[in-house]
This record gives C-alpha cells, structure tokens and sequence, in this order.
C-alpha cells in the first residue's frame, strides 16, 4: 500500500526528512522498504527497533515476520581421561587383590596340614604386597573433603552418611576392599595357627573369615571351648 502519495497535508516538505519508530514489541520481523534506510537492534526475545527513514512518493512499509531457527544440542557425556584411568585402576585392583588372597585360604581349607601350607602362613609377604597396594590407592583417592566426611559430627566422630557418601567414590572402595582382604587374611591365619598349635579344626573358621571374618572369629573360639570340653571329658 502507498503511504502519503496522496494527502498533501504529509508531503516531505511538510514533514521532517527523518522521523523514528522506537520500541517496535514485534520480535523476529524484518523492516523492508524501496529507498529508505533501516536500522534493526535485537535484544533477546524483544526487539527494539529503531528505524530512520525518508519519506518518498511511493513507498511501501512492509512487515515481514521473521521466524528463527532454534536449535536443540544435546549434551553427550564424556569422561575425562584421568576418571577413566582412576576406574581402570580401581576395577583392577580390587579384581587381582581378591585372587591373590584365594591361594591362601585354598591352602588352609584344603591341607593345613601340609608343609608348604605352613611355611606359605609364615610369611609376611602377602601383607606387605596388600598394604603396599593399599597404601596407593588410598593415596589416589585422598582429597582434602575426606576428612570433613570422616569427621562430620562436632563430636569429630564418624557419621553413617558422611562415611556413604565417601564410599561412593569406586577408588576409594577400591581401598576399603583391599584393606578388608588384608584384615581378613591375618585373622584367617591367626585362626589356622591357633587351631594348628591347640589341634583344633579350623577349617570351617578360616573359610568364614573370607568374607565374614567377625563371624569366623567366634565361631573359632566356639569350636575351640567345644574341643577343650572334650578332651577333658575324655
């Protein structure tokens, strides 16, 4: 449509050659026009458009609505390198620490009374390869909130959560097992040495203090005070 081509009261000289169109709510429109000078500013969703132009016969203002493209850009999990090498580590950890404690046991369980049984349960090798390995992944998973976990009471005692949410961390069970493999094996070869020395059956004790070592234990001092009072019936 043509605007002022014909009402003489808005002819260019009776206007001012400029005028502006200021904070136009219109958001993603296009100002187009033959022979005028436009000028857009887009902030954000709103658009405030300030537009300068000049009055000639047989312009058009045309508003064309502009629609923007928007695109969706998921974000893809990567993990970095090191978290990947710390679950590597700690993965391989508590795979191999767990294997190397079984001979052990095999050996008590299935002759203890065997000489490579006994010279095996004299060494403290195994100690020190499992305290060694503990020692580094507790050096890796360390970091200086540990001890706010640990110490969360004002009492500076343990508390279930804080010690659950330091757990969550697969580096740091990692070390937790391994620390349980090692207690574990020495209560297991305190049991076998006791039952060697008072001949009393271990056998059932030792396989508990695998995994249930508390268990074990007293299952070892019962079997044991069972054994007294049978002899001394005897």
């Amino acid at each position: 449509m043509s605007l002022f081509s014909s009402n003489p009261a808005f002819s260019p000289q009776a206007t001012q050659p400029w005028k502006a169109m200021s904070h136009l709510s219109v958001a993603g429109f296009k100002y187009a026009s033959t022979g005028l000078v436009a000028r857009r500013e887009a902030l954000d969703l709103r658009s405030k458009l300030g537009t300068r132009w000049s009055y000639v016969s047989g312009s058009r203002l045309v508003l064309r609505p502009k629609v923007s493209r928007i695109r969706y850009h998921r974000r893809r999990f990567s993990p970095s390198a090191s978290w990947i090498m710390s679950s590597q580590i700690a993965n391989s950890a508590f795979t191999w620490g767990t294997a190397a404690v079984l001979p052990f046991y095999t050996l008590m369980v299935l002759a203890p009374n065997a000489k490579l049984t006994k010279r095996t349960m004299e060494s403290s090798t195994p100690y020190v390869i499992l305290g060694v390995l503990y020692s580094y992944l507790l050096y890796l998973s360390w970091t200086p909130d540990k001890v706010g976990l640990i110490f969360a009471s004002k009492y500076l005692l343990p508390e279930l959560p804080g010690i659950a949410k330091m757990f969550t961390n697969e580096m740091t069970l990692a070390s937790a097992w391994i620390h349980l493999l090692a207690v574990d094996l020495f209560a297991a070869r305190q049991v076998f040495h006791d039952g060697l020395k008072n001949k009393v059956e271990t056998r059932h004790s030792v396989s508990l203090c695998l995994l249930f070592c508390p268990i074990g234990i007293a299952t070892h001092a019962i079997t044991k005070m069972l054994t007294e009072r049978a002899n001394q019936s005897h």
